[in-house]
């Protein structure tokens, strides 16, 4: 492609498996009675695809919580795969049939610059891996009609063998290589950091997982937080964010341990728009914002 490529647009797109439950798609084996229990992030989903509607992208790029490796940053290197994602803990929940593409090329390109930066990293090629669930999760809520293709990341444990802030780190390299790779390779593409926010759930399911009267934040710690961070990224403070984060990640049991959202920042170099709240609630007591940064709105406005 000659014309350099771009992040269109950026979302924190939390995955929990309850709302693939609760919106009964035909690929789900179980099915919901829609109770309502979920409706806030539900809704906040329906209003973020919504907006990606007049949004042109090629490729969905994740990096998942849930695609856990112990040694370096992984990617996806088969052109497809197909199969049933299960979740190991709620299998009641999410037994999904799915079918990706693999958006090969681009894989391969953010794995060599972030090799290039440092980074250990690796392609994975057996086609006979199981696609961890929050990426299936993630790119269903956001596209639902799964026909474009994905580039999904694992989580390295960076920040669990060494500190927060380390993780975070690492996760500004692995941001940047992907952004430089995206421009290399022409791609259009729409990033998504596949994370809940405050992260301290329940142990124990109701008989009745969609009871209302179950579904409520863990603590007012969590909460307080949680509305912290989204009034920065609401003011367009990005970088206080990431400042902040291995400060969140500790005080909340955040899964921004994992590194999704700083990745996500930092391959969108940090924007100081305003990011849009779609929807944010509670599901096992686990805070969750569905959030935009419609980086190419913002670049229409002033004439880029």
């Amino acid at each position: 492609m000659s014309h350099p490529g771009r992040i269109v647009a950026g979302v924190l797109s939390p995955h929990p498996p309850h709302l693939i439950y609760a919106s009964n798609p035909e690929q789900n084996e179980p099915r919901s009675s829609q109770a309502g229990a979920w409706n806030g992030l539900l809704d906040g989903y329906e209003k973020l695809r919504a907006e990606l509607a007049s949004v042109d992208y090629d490729v969905l790029i994740v990096h998942t919580p849930h695609w856990k490796t112990h040694t370096g940053h992984h990617f996806l290197g088969v052109p497809h795969f197909e199969g049933k994602s299960v979740d190991p803990v709620f299998p009641n929940l999410f037994r999904y049939n799915f079918r990706l593409d693999v958006d090969v090329e681009l894989s391969e390109a953010i794995h060599d610059e972030a090799e290039a930066a440092g980074l250990s990293t690796r392609m994975m090629r057996n086609p006979e891996f199981r696609v961890d669930y929050g990426t299936i999760t993630s790119c269903h809520l956001v596209h639902p009609a799964l026909n474009k293709p994905v580039v999904a990341i694992s989580s390295a444990r960076t920040a669990f063998d060494y500190s927060n802030a380390a993780g975070d780190q690492e996760m500004l390299a692995l941001g940047q290589a992907t952004r430089r790779a995206i421009a290399a390779t022409g791609r259009r593409a729409l990033c998504l950091a596949s994370n809940s926010l405050s992260h301290r759930h329940f142990t124990e399911e109701p008989e009745d997982p969609e009871d209302p009267a179950f579904e409520h934040a863990y603590n007012a710690n969590q909460t307080a937080w949680d509305r912290h961070i989204l009034a920065l990224m609401r003011a367009g403070e990005s970088r206080r964010i990431f400042d902040e984060m291995p400060d969140y990640t500790e005080q909340c049991v955040a899964e921004t341990k994992d590194g999704c959202l700083s990745w996500l920042l930092a391959a969108m170099d940090f924007p100081t728009m305003a990011a849009k709240l779609h929807g944010y609630g509670t599901v096992i007591g686990t805070g969750n914002a569905v959030v935009s940064w419609n980086l190419d709105a913002a670049r229409e406005e002033v004439g880029v």
